[in-house]
């Protein structure tokens, strides 16, 4: 498979139980076929942390302008889209095969918000508790009368 970014060559890596193409000594960019993303996308997943760290060229500069063309399927261009509803991280997605592409530093940046709404989520959980614990308390409280 062709880079749909640099044109490079695109190379089979497996990491764990997950296999991708990446572009190693290019662009750096990763393709991800349907629902390998969903493996890698947060930091508790440690075949992610591999694949943050691919060789690239430095010298190479990739036209983000550009439409690029689905690695796999004939005639389709990829669709940027956001990666979530936060609208931080933009990612290519195949229309015809579902598949995936991220450019190099994409995967880092959707590892760490996905870290971000994971501690939200529990900092959130953490408000709800002690709200609970508060509330109990001033229950106890009126009905026994007792002051803590």
């Amino acid at each position: 498979m062709k880079c749909p970014a640099c044109f490079n060559q695109l190379s089979s890596t497996t990491v764990g139980k997950l296999t991708v193409d990446v572009c190693r000594g290019g662009c750096g960019g990763i393709w991800f076929d349907a629902f390998e993303l969903q493996q890698v996308d947060e930091p508790r997943e440690s075949t992610g942390e591999w694949l943050i760290h691919i060789e690239r060229d430095p010298k190479l500069r990739v036209d983000f302008a550009r439409r690029r063309a689905c690695p796999k399927c004939d005639g389709v261009n990829l669709k940027r889209r956001h990666f979530s509803a936060k609208r931080r991280v933009e990612i290519d997605e195949c229309p015809g095969c579902g598949g995936y592409w991220l450019d190099a530093g994409e995967l880092e940046k959707i590892r760490g918000e996905m870290g971000e709404t994971a501690r939200q989520k529990e900092a959130h959980a953490a408000g709800q508790l002690r709200l609970t614990a508060s509330v109990l308390r001033y229950i106890y409280q009126m009905r026994t009368g007792e002051r803590m």
